[in-house]
């Protein structure tokens, strides 16, 4: 159990909430110009530079995907067709909840008033949401913030957003490093890693691990 009460459950979207399928899409795109063999690597670093895009100044989803996509395939000398890029972001949208997300979002709904901080431009997270079958509180982008987590201006734009401290959140997240860590910076002290083999765990940063979000009410006393 967790002995706290929070004013609101804030939530992580993508790969949390909602099946993170890029490496997927990606991979079906460049079949025919990468080996197999070697596809992890090329999706390792396509996901490096997403990272590194979203740290600077604050530019539309669309462009963080398609920079990110150009610089892979300068690394790896390989053919940029902008329509690669559209097409792993037009995806996004189409995607659904992991099969352990509804039925814990909709009984923790019951509860507490739930919310969404993603890395996301608002016209796409909307379908997103609507494919999670629970009522959100608040659905927060980085549109909204012009900033993209790991920042901490997007994390500071939810707090004022809500009128909340960090110690009245509990945050649920599957992603240390887009997440759980700089949460652990700003004290928010109640948080979640739901463990979905993406990242390994470390416990120095002081959360709960769940493995699947169902597990969740229960902690709750729910």
């Amino acid at each position: 159990m967790i002995d706290f009460r929070p004013k609101f459950i804030t939530f992580d979207c993508y790969g949390t909430l909602t099946h993170f399928q890029m490496s997927a899409v990606t991979r079906g795109l460049y079949a025919d110009r990468i080996p197999e063999e070697r596809m992890e690597d090329f999706l390792d670093d396509f996901e490096a530079y997403r990272i590194d895009e979203v740290l600077g100044a604050y530019q539309p989803y669309p462009e963080v995907v398609t920079s990110a996509l150009r610089r892979a395939t300068v690394l790896w000398d390989l053919p940029y067709r902008d329509s690669d890029g559209l097409t792993i972001v037009d995806a996004v949208p189409t995607w659904g909840p992991h099969p352990d997300v509804p039925e814990a979002l909709a009984k923790l709904a019951e509860a507490f008033p739930l919310v969404i901080l993603s890395n996301a431009a608002d016209d796409q997270i909307v379908h997103n949401v609507a494919k999670l079958g629970a009522p959100f509180h608040a659905v927060l982008t980085a549109q909204q913030a012009r900033a993209y987590k790991p920042r901490l201006a997007a994390f500071e734009y939810m707090f004022a957003q809500l009128g909340c401290a960090p110690g009245e959140l509990l945050h649920v997240s599957s992603s240390l490093r887009y997440d759980l860590i700089p949460a652990h910076d700003l004290r928010i002290t109640n948080k979640i890693y739901l463990n979905r083999s993406y990242e390994p765990s470390t416990p120095y940063y002081g959360y709960t691990e769940i493995t699947a979000l169902t597990e969740l009410p229960a902690l709750l006393g729910l």
